[in-house]
């Protein structure tokens, strides 16, 4: 009642007569938005030249803001917020015109970002652990999320896109669609502070560091001068989508599977006797032919019981990295592009006879993982209330090895140009006052770990300039056990190192989830714990809480005849999770790793191992998807490590 009594008073003293004249605001300020509490936030806008434009914010109602737009109808209004709380209002006005901001609230502003991890959805692709009742309990009024839109752009924008107009209250209706891992996390630090938090979500899934960070930072990191060239030169879309056609087309032209377009390899009277064999579901480069990307045909014998006849029939294939044609007897019956899709396709009733029958996945890999994998669950043929299991034995044979072939023609208008999502996604927001960073990201860029160990932290330190804010605190989640991987074996090990090396940035924590992956899926499903890790970190360095953050963090080592002592940081109460301690091995000059006997002792660890009698170095749980169990009294896991370089 009180903030509807001075919204009237204001609107009372400025009578308006509503025309053309209108105040043009970034898409960030919006009824429902939280602000970052006892800041100075910067509102900039446009309204007509020469014009006085007056803000008055419901939490201070004995002072307006007062100032005047410059020849360009520029102005720049610099707000004093309070400590948390709410919900106000606000009103701007100017000649004509004025603008009602309605429940607003005061608290803490927490940037989300990163890949598809962080992307994730509760709902929609992403379909977390338990996520129906986790949709059902959103019920957070104090939690506001704002959602950006996948945006590039070669230069820095000030324009941001936002979905749903604005800022939303969290609530069953508006949080389906919204980053798992940034709502677990808010969830977790308002339950335990009653602060209101915001939530600005803005990443985009399969996207490299590097397109993340400024130019200005970038092009002091000599790898990357070349790129960075290219994205400063016109893009020509519609050259680009010809040449990627005409690709296509003379790929096709190559596939054995397909003769004048017709796929032959699809024929149910196909004789395939010379085809291999593999269990799917399962990634093809990990088990059959490493780093291999192009087009491989996989094939199944299935057979129809008499009381399917004339039914249609539900083929659910699963996840299909990355673009499938799926054909039943010969006749194509759907396809599907994109490695994080779903497959299920509808067999017609008219090809549902009694007897045998052949399902034909012709699958398209360009680079990184491949192959129908996913969940054996999920992988079947069903009639009505009956489902035959399709997993197990299928046979496949190879269409075209990309690497016979010629290369795939780049887009330069893609995410994954260096600087394009920061210009359009984050560099919109420089000028707002937000409290941190929480971010989760590493998988696009497997493969190139020493690379990462300086643009990593450069990413961290870049923002922190741009936020102008030396001390932001930046959380991030190292990445989780998966047993593909990208890349060879120790593409993600290697990658953790360097997230892990990341930690010497003062300001800086990661959340370790070696213990919560799936080693099926590049996309675990339990966002809940990541959230929450990330939660007591955040908790534990700007909430004043007690609580511990971190397993074991590895940080010096020492040899003693045939021992190795390890010694650890947050090394209190260090244990196996379970049974005995493993996830170790150490090598000898010769540098061949053997597993080890592990037990801890006064805060250390120690390692031997009778094929090793003078052990100099040693790992932990340095492999794409390890097992190892070393924690601590907070039960959460130690970070993989080495003690070599090699």
């Amino acid at each position: 009642m009180k903030n509807k009594n001075f919204i009237l008073a204001f609107l009372l003293i400025f009578c308006f007569t509503y025309a053309d004249a209108k105040i043009t605001l970034p898409a960030f300020f919006s009824s429902n938005m939280l602000l970052q509490q006892n800041a100075e936030v910067i509102m900039e806008g446009k309204a007509k030249p020469r014009n006085q434009i007056i803000l008055a914010c419901s939490w201070n109602k004995n002072n307006k803001y007062a100032v005047w737009t410059d020849d360009a109808g520029k102005f720049k209004i610099r707000i004093k917020t309070p400590k948390y709380g709410g919900p106000y209002v606000m009103v701007i006005s100017g000649e004509g015109t004025a603008i009602k901001f309605d429940n607003i609230m005061v608290g803490d502003v927490w940037l989300c970002s990163g890949q598809s991890n962080m992307e994730m959805p509760l709902a929609g692709w992403g379909k977390i652990n338990n996520f129906k009742t986790e949709i059902e309990e959103a019920n957070y009024p104090n939690i506001r999320l704002l959602q950006v839109n996948h945006a590039t752009s070669n230069l820095p924008s000030d324009a941001v896109s936002v979905q749903n107009g604005g800022w939303n209250v969290c609530s069953p209706a508006n949080i389906p669609e919204f980053s798992a891992t940034a709502y677990f996390f808010a969830r977790e630090v308002y339950k335990k502070t009653g602060i209101p938090i915001g939530l600005i979500h803005s990443s985009w899934g399969g996207t490299v560091a590097e397109a993340w960070t400024s130019a200005e930072t970038i092009s002091k990191i000599s790898d990357f001068k070349t790129a960075l060239e290219l994205v400063q030169q016109s893009n020509d879309k519609e050259a680009y989508a010809k040449q990627l056609s005409v690709w296509k087309n003379e790929l096709n032209l190559q596939d054995k599977g397909l003769k004048s377009g017709v796929a032959v390899w699809a024929n149910k009277n196909l004789n395939d006797a010379n085809w291999k064999e593999m269990d799917l579901p399962g990634f093809f480069d990990l088990t059959e032919k490493p780093n291999f990307d192009g087009i491989i045909w996989f094939r199944k014998k299935i057979t129809i019981p008499q009381g399917w006849r004339d039914r249609d029939l539900i083929l659910n294939l699963g996840a299909i990295d990355d673009n499938d044609i799926t054909y039943f007897d010969g006749q194509e019956i759907g396809a599907t592009e994109g490695y994080d899709r779903q497959r299920k396709y509808v067999v017609p009733k008219k090809y549902v006879l009694p007897g045998d029958h052949f399902i034909t996945v012709r699958v398209f890999d360009g680079g990184g993982g491949g192959g129908i994998y996913g969940n054996p669950a999920n992988f079947f043929l069903q009639s009505a209330d009956q489902k035959q299991n399709l997993a197990g034995k299928w046979k496949y044979t190879i269409g075209v090895d990309l690497k016979d072939f010629k290369p795939m023609p780049q887009d330069n208008s893609g995410p994954n140009r260096l600087t394009v999502l920061y210009n359009a996604m984050i560099h919109p927001f420089i000028s707002l006052p937000i409290k941190g960073v929480i971010w989760y990201q590493g998988e696009a860029n497997a493969g190139r770990a020493e690379q990462y160990r300086t643009l990593f932290p450069a990413l961290i330190q870049d923002w922190r300039t741009k936020f102008n804010n030396p001390k932001l605190p930046f959380y991030y989640v190292q990445l989780a056990n998966y047993a593909r991987g990208e890349g060879d074996a120790f593409s993600w090990p290697l990658l953790r190192e360097a997230q892990l090396k990341t930690l010497k940035l003062p300001y800086t924590a990661m959340a370790v989830t070696i213990d919560i992956g799936d080693e099926l899926d590049i996309h675990p499903k339990n966002k809940q714990d990541v959230g929450k890790r990330l939660a007591l970190i955040a908790l534990a360095k700007n909430y004043n809480d007690s609580g511990e953050y971190s397993g074991p963090v590895y940080e010096s080592f020492s040899t003693k005849n045939d021992l190795i002592e390890l010694h650890f940081k947050f090394n209190k109460g260090m244990k196996p999770k379970a049974g005995n301690l493993s996830g170790f091995s150490v090598a000898g000059e010769d540098r061949v790793f053997y597993p080890t006997v592990a037990f801890t002792k006064n805060g250390s660890v120690f390692l031997k191992s009778n094929s090793v009698l003078k052990p100099v170095a040693a790992r932990y749980n340095w492999a794409n998807d390890p097992k190892g169990n070393l924690t601590n009294t907070t039960e959460l896991p130690a970070s993989p490590f080495r003690t070599d370089s090699w």
